[in-house]
């Protein structure tokens, strides 16, 4: 536990930020980040992506198509789409429960892909966030209200941390994927809210499979409004 315990830190994991540290704010060529944008703010709006009649329009004003365009998102990993080429994730949204409830102030709830990018969303909305999760090991509950624009949050209890990590073994990731693995199949399942440093370092201790490293929550605060905070910021 010691060693989980030593490596609780201020600094910013250089693999956390995903896309092997590319960033996730998509290129604007091609109409990538007009239709990135559009998947963001309907989640951020109604709670649940886009149909794709609805990004036909936009891709149209690119001389492209919603399926090209999405096609690229995926490939990129700044969303994911599942088997039937629906969205199911589009980091920070995820379209389908996951433990990390997001309830935005004057909007909808939502669910994050994980707990980085719950943190994430009141900076990229600009408005408070209240963030509802629990530790992964013992269950126990963990509250985040984050403030509008991200700069700081009242935690409950007092000593949560989050555990940022990264499978050694993406087992499910198939054969023939891209260098670059997404976030969503190796790390976002491993990164997680924990009441406490100690219950952090325990849950490590009993995944060799998972590495990674515990941040405090000025850390943690600080790389979710890093990796989130201009998304919508930019005109595509």
């Amino acid at each position: 536990m010691r060693r989980h315990e030593r490596r609780t830190a201020e600094a910013t994991p250089p693999r956390a930020v995903g896309r092997g540290g590319r960033g996730r704010v998509a290129q604007a060529e091609g109409g990538l980040r007009a239709i990135h944008q559009q998947v963001l703010r309907s989640f951020a709006t109604t709670g649940h992506p886009p149909a794709a009649a609805d990004l036909a329009e936009t891709a149209a004003q690119y001389a492209t198509t919603t399926g090209a365009v999405l096609a690229a998102l995926h490939t990129e990993d700044f969303l994911q789409l599942d088997a039937g080429g629906q969205i199911r994730a589009a980091y920070p949204f995820s379209a389908v429960p996951t433990p990390h409830r997001v309830d935005l102030d004057a909007g909808p709830r939502v669910y994050a892909m994980c707990a980085i990018d719950a943190l994430g969303i009141a900076a990229m909305l600009h408005a408070a966030v209240t963030i509802t999760s629990a530790d992964s090991r013992t269950g126990g509950p963990v509250t985040i209200t984050v403030h509008a624009g991200g700069q700081t949050a009242a935690w409950q209890p007092p000593a949560a941390v989050v555990f940022a990590g990264t499978s050694r073994e993406p087992c499910h990731v198939p054969a023939d994927a891209p260098v670059i693995p997404a976030a969503a199949d190796v790390s976002c399942g491993y990164v997680n809210f924990f009441t406490t440093g100690a219950s952090a370092a325990a849950w490590a201790s009993a995944h060799p499979e998972v590495t990674g490293e515990i941040l405090g929550q000025a850390a943690a605060l600080r790389l979710g409004t890093a990796i989130f905070g201009h998304l919508l910021a930019d005109d595509p």
